[in-house]
């Protein structure tokens, strides 16, 4: 049996200020982050970690960073887990226009057309293209327990398809900042037993 230990990375100030980031965005951790991500390492630092994986953008491996350097933990980054591109949004607050226009988008992934997408932006068929190589991945990895830290759509998009379900359900989840989702992997298929939990941010 495998354990998933996959979390979306801590507060910026992107986050913080409503300002669109995706995966054109780069930020760091504000202070409030970096204290998001020392309460998860202090409440898991106990978790014997085989392995960890991030995104390639900033604020994904510095939420995980803790493990890293005191336990020495190995770890990868990859693009296959780095936040969706949206495109002409991204570094600008959000206006009624920029509203009308995402969910409009999400309205065209929920009947089905993943191909939709803001202007200069991913898909949502090239965000599930990526995240399902991930979890191929994830399936025929060697590490027993794996910390895995990404970002709010990709981790939507990642429940989806370790669940089985049809990706107009990425809008069912909820992600806050260092919530866990934490999945098991036996007999070829996922179990969460944990999902968007915050029980270390106290």
């Amino acid at each position: 049996m495998n354990e998933f230990y996959i979390i979306r990375h801590g507060q910026t100030d992107y986050n913080k200020n409503r300002i669109v980031q995706g995966s054109g965005i780069d930020s760091d951790l504000n202070e409030v982050g970096r204290m998001q991500a020392l309460q998860f390492y202090n409440f898991y630092k106990n978790i014997k970690f085989d392995f960890i994986i991030t995104s390639a953008l900033k604020r994904s491996w510095q939420t995980v960073e803790p493990f890293i350097l005191e336990h020495h933990v190995p770890f990868k980054k990859t693009h296959l887990i780095n936040e969706i591109s949206w495109g002409v949004h991204e570094g600008r607050s959000g206006n009624l226009q920029m509203k009308e226009d995402y969910d409009n988008m999400i309205r065209e992934w929920s009947m089905g057309n993943y191909d939709a997408r803001l202007e200069q932006a991913e898909s949502a068929q090239e965000l599930i293209t990526r995240c399902s190589k991930f979890v191929d991945m994830l399936r025929t990895i060697s590490y027993q327990r794996v910390l895995i830290c990404t970002h709010g759509r990709t981790l939507r998009c990642l429940m989806c398809i370790m669940k089985g379900q049809n990706m107009h359900e990425m809008e069912n989840y909820d992600h806050h900042n260092t919530g866990l989702f934490l999945a098991r992997y036996a007999d070829y298929k996922f179990e969460f037993i944990k999902e968007n939990d915050i029980s270390h941010r106290v």
